[in-house]
């Protein structure tokens, strides 16, 4: 007879965080639930002891370094990135890979609200045509195009909570 350990709450956390937060990979503009707002349900599920990371709160770099992450003084440094405000830092600082390691580049995690500027949103992932009201400096999409050129790039995950 197989017998399975009942999953503790931080596993259940950190699963669900990783379910909503894949999905939100794969279907850009869907807004998903997290069953934590905030940071910490998404650092306890993303960063580990071989990644780096960086925020720009003093909670946050508390709650990375009870990771074992590495913390950095620089965003460039990072494989991951919580910023309370994406207009804080200078996107040109954020880590977009290379055209031979486009999987080095980091993912953003950053507060928008909800609200705001409507962005559609068109490729894979989406069928026809997504639109979503996100609170963004006009000029944050161009700088990240002129940044990224294909297949180099971040991930971005906005958290509105």
């Amino acid at each position: 007879m197989l017998t399975v350990a009942t999953p503790e709450a931080r596993e259940l956390r950190t699963n669900s965080t990783f379910e909503a937060l894949m999905w939100a990979l794969s279907r850009p503009g869907d807004v998903r639930t997290l069953p934590q707002p905030g940071f910490g349900a998404i650092a306890e599920t993303l960063i580990d002891l071989e990644c780096s990371a960086y925020a720009d709160t003093p909670d946050m770099r508390a709650h990375i370094v009870a990771s074992g992450a590495v913390l950095t003084e620089t965003i460039g440094a990072a494989d991951h990135v919580f910023l309370s405000s994406p207009d804080s830092v200078d996107l040109a600082e954020i880590n977009c890979g290379s055209a031979l390691y486009p999987d080095d580049g980091a993912t953003l995690v950053a507060v928008a609200a909800h609200s705001g500027q409507r962005v559609r949103l068109t490729g894979p992932g989406i069928k026809d045509m997504a639109e979503v009201s996100i609170n963004l400096t006009p000029g944050f999409w161009a700088m990240r195009d002129m940044l990224c050129l294909y297949p180099e790039g971040f991930d971005i995950f906005f958290i509105d909570g």
